[in-house]
Parts: C-alpha cells; sequence; structure tokens
C-alpha cells in the first residue's frame, strides 16, 4: 500500500483545480518520512499575489478535531462523562427533559436532535437547508457581528428539534459544539481557547495554529473568495470577517503542515490515549450540511478507497474559504489541503447544485495524494 510521492503528479494534480475554476490552493502530502508541499493559483485575484504552500488559513469545521480532543481529555481526568445528560453541566442552555435525554457523546457525533443554529442568526439563509431559497446579504451584515454565544445556543436549543436524542441518522450541527464549547469552559475553569491552546495546539508543537483574537487573519495569507452558489459573482472577499459565528468550535487559523503534523500525533495517540481515540473512531451515520450521509464519530469521520484503507481527518469550511485534513489509519500516508473559494456550484432550474469541473479536478488531486 506504500506508493511514493510523486511530485509531477501531484503537481499537476494540483495545477488542474486551479484551471478548474479555484483561485489558489495549497497542499502537504505526506508519505512515510517523504513530504511534499506545493500551491498553485493566485491568494489575491487583484494583484495576482500567488499563494505559498506555507500560508496561514481559517480551517473551518477541523476546529471540531481540536475540541472533541479537548473534551476527550477531560474525559481521561474524570471531569466529564461521556454519556452523562448535558443537563448535569449545563443546565441553563439545555434544560428541562432534552438536557436529561442529551449526552455528551450524542453532543459531539451529532446525534442530538439538536438543529443548526445558522439559519437563525443569518436571516438570510432562513430557507436552509433548500439552498435557492438562501442569498448571501446575511454574509455581508454580519461581517463584524460579535454574537454571544449563548444566544446562539438558545437559537438551536430553542428550534425545532431534527430528530429524538440519540435517532440515527444525526443531522450535523454547529450547536453542539458551541455546547461543547461551554462545557470544557464549565468543567476547566478557563476559556475554551485557552484550553485547546495549551492542551491541544500546544501539545502537538503547533507553532501556525490559532484562534483569531479579530476579525484579521495574522500572518501570510489568502483572500477568501464567496460564490454562494453563483448569487456572488464575481466572488467576494470575505477573509476579513469576525469568527464569533461559530466561536471556539470552528475558528482555527492554521497551516498544511501543522494540521498534517496534529492529526498525525492524534492517531500516534499522543494528544488523547488510545482507548479515547477508538472512542473517536466509533461511528454513526450523520446527514452532513451538504445533504449527504457519513459515518461520524467523535470529530472525525473516515474517508475510504475502493481497497486503499481508511483515511480519518475533517473538513471545513468558512465564508470563502475551505480545508480537508486525512490521515491513514496506520498514520503512513497523508493530505491536508486548503483552497480560496467556496459554493462554487451554481444551481439548476430545480435549485439542485450543478456539478462543476473544480468537483472532479480536487477528488483527481484527493486520489493522487492518498493513494499515489
Amino acid at each position: 500500500m506504500r506508493n511514493p510521492l510523486d511530485p509531477a503528479e501531484l503537481s499537476a494534480a494540483l495545477e488542474n483545480v486551479h484551471r478548474a475554476g479555484i483561485p489558489g490552493l495549497f497542499a502537504e502530502v505526506r508519505a512515510g518520512d517523504h513530504v511534499w508541499r506545493g500551491a498553485a493559483g493566485v491568494a489575491d485575484v487583484a494583484t495576482g499575489r500567488p499563494v505559498t504552500a506555507d500560508m496561514r488559513h481559517r480551517v473551518g469545521s477541523i476546529t471540531k478535531t481540536f475540541t472533541a480532543a479537548a473534551v476527550l481529555q477531560q474525559v481521561e481526568s474524570g471531569q466529564i462523562d461521556l454519556d452523562a445528560p448535558i443537563g448535569r453541566y449545563l443546565p441553563k442552555l439545555v434544560p428541562g427533559e432534552r438536557g436529561d435525554a442529551i449526552t455528551v457523546r450524542m453532543l459531539i457525533n451529532h446525534t442530538s436532535g439538536l438543529a443548526e443554529y445558522l439559519p437563525y442568526a443569518y436571516p438570510s439563509l432562513k430557507g436552509m437547508p433548500v439552498i435557492a431559497e438562501t442569498g448571501p446579504q446575511s454574509l455581508d451584515d454580519h461581517r463584524f457581528t460579535r454574537f454571544d454565544p449563548a444566544e446562539l445556543i438558545e437559537m438551536g436549543v430553542t428550534a425545532p428539534a431534527v430528530s429524538a436524542p440519540g435517532g440515527v441518522p444525526g443531522v450535523y450541527s454547529n450547536t453542539n459544539y458551541l455546547l461543547l464549547v461551554q462545557l470544557l469552559e464549565q468543567v476547566t475553569g478557563t476559556t475554551a481557547e485557552r484550553y485547546i491552546t495549551r492542551h491541544v495546539i500546544e501539545r502537538a508543537g503547533l507553532r501556525d495554529t490559532a484562534f483569531p483574537a479579530g476579525p484579521y487573519v495574522k500572518g501570510p495569507h489568502s483572500q477568501l473568495y464567496e460564490a454562494w452558489f453563483g448569487m456572488i459573482d464575481p466572488p467576494r472577499d470575505y477573509s476579513v470577517y469576525d469568527m464569533s459565528w461559530v466561536g471556539p468550535s470552528a475558528s482555527l487559523i492554521s497551516t498544511v503542515a501543522d494540521l498534517n503534523r496534529f492529526y498525525g500525533m492524534l492517531l500516534a495517540g499522543e494528544i488523547i490515549s488510545p482507548s479515547s481515540l477508538a472512542q473517536m473512531q466509533r461511528t454513526v451515520p450523520v446527514v452532513s450540511q451538504e445533504g449527504k450521509t457519513i459515518d461520524y464519530g467523535l470529530g472525525l469521520h473516515p474517508m475510504e478507497g475502493p481497497g486503499q484503507g481508511t483515511f480519518w481527518g475533517h473538513g471545513g469550511t468558512v465564508w470563502g474559504g475551505g480545508a480537508l485534513a486525512m490521515i491513514r489509519a496506520d498514520g503512513e500516508r497523508q493530505l491536508a489541503v486548503a483552497v480560496n473559494l467556496q459554493r462554487w456550484n451554481r444551481l439548476d432550474s430545480s435549485g439542485t447544485p450543478q456539478p462543476h469541473p473544480i468537483d472532479d479536478a480536487l477528488a483527481t488531486l484527493y486520489r493522487v495524494a492518498m493513494y499515489g
């Protein structure tokens, strides 16, 4: 199963994603002791400034793996019980019968039944998941909005439930992870950002990974272009953005090298114990934000190629930016990639996102990177 890295093939695959329509992207691939980094396209469409493989990038929900690892550390220390009701810890945020029925595990693997708060926080997205009934106006309205996490949680908790607690398939919801952030703060007596920084980011030796202190990305980075399914044309730059709309559950800034280092150490049992990692890899069916049913563990999900073994990792999107990090179960092959365009698929007359050449080009890049 060990295929050596082919720099020419990897560079060509990266370049083809750029040619298909992504302004800029960059990646790091590891195979054993071999490391390849590459970049293609531009970080700024106005100036032509090129992207580079060491750029810092908003990695969105990849942050959820960091959050889940932090929670499992507290499980190991006896401060949190995975199968205890969240109402035991946060009775004011999830009151009554639901607080008694929803466990910590259900929050981490998205089987709580709690609705996504985003359509309530962003009025132009209230039509979700019907994309044709949404619009991008709220993205501009909330560029510098400072959201209160308790208010966002209340939106998700008071919205109609999407399923019964523990029911499968679960439904992916950021409300779950905002609650986990509050849980971390409750049991550690410090902010989730500070705890995750000290006990996950620093433990992994990540030098270019941090939570944002404001709406700007510090250090070399790309602009982030949002198309919102063709409704923003040309795509608009959202690289300057207050990330309190997702908070410490999806706001990390990192590099492709740091992401690969983190997932490598996680699967090697150097962030959490092997038994905690086994818990992370226990999956249930969950409906993703794209409406696809995937297997999802505790802040990790598997990806498999025919006869190629299982890869574990997570993807993430923010307004204008996306990232994906995956590592083979044996730790011998890794990919981390970042792109500076999101929601490039235009809608057909029925409101369904149409296939785009970018999709095929990315699939080819993933195949070349992960399987050689």
